[in-house]
């Protein structure tokens, strides 16, 4: 084999090597990727059913039920709700009316069952996706309800 063929193949085998590598990472990357949802959005089925993700918004006052150490209670984002079911304990700050974001897995039955539960650390403090999601939805409703009243007339 010359040694400029020789050149080559090492080359060819440098590259194919960072090939497989960079393939690896991004695989690695791409599964470990939560995206955050909002209940409007999981409610018009854009939340992917079966993988993790994190919904965020407010917890529906009146909604928490305690059974032991299950917990049942809704997120809302003041447009549309979702049950969600948690195993375990929950943050010292989590309470009806408040900021939540749980991660976890939408079921098939529409129930999102929630691995961790994050509550609102501070009074001021919403994740600006949170905060934004929860704007457009009250516009949503906002126009909703305008456009319903209009009918009536």
């Amino acid at each position: 084999m010359k040694p400029r063929h020789k050149r080559a193949a090492i080359a060819l085998g440098v590259l194919a090597a960072v090939g497989v590598a960079a393939a690896l990472v991004l695989n690695a990357f791409n599964s470990n990727l939560v995206f955050f949802y909002t209940p409007t959005q999981v409610a018009t089925k854009e939340a992917p059913e079966g993988r993790t993700f994190r919904i965020g918004g407010m917890v529906r006052e009146g909604s928490v039920v305690r059974d032991g150490v299950t917990v049942r209670f809704v997120v809302t984002d003041t447009a549309k709700d979702v049950p969600v079911r948690f195993e375990g304990v929950l943050p010292d700050l989590f309470k009806e009316g408040k900021g939540v974001v749980a991660q976890g897995q939408l079921g098939s039955d529409g129930v999102f069952t929630a691995r961790e539960v994050l509550a609102k650390h501070d009074e001021n403090y919403m994740p600006p996706e949170a905060a934004d999601a929860m704007q457009r939805a009250e516009k949503m409703k906002h126009s909703a309800d305008t456009l319903s009243k209009g009918d009536s007339k």
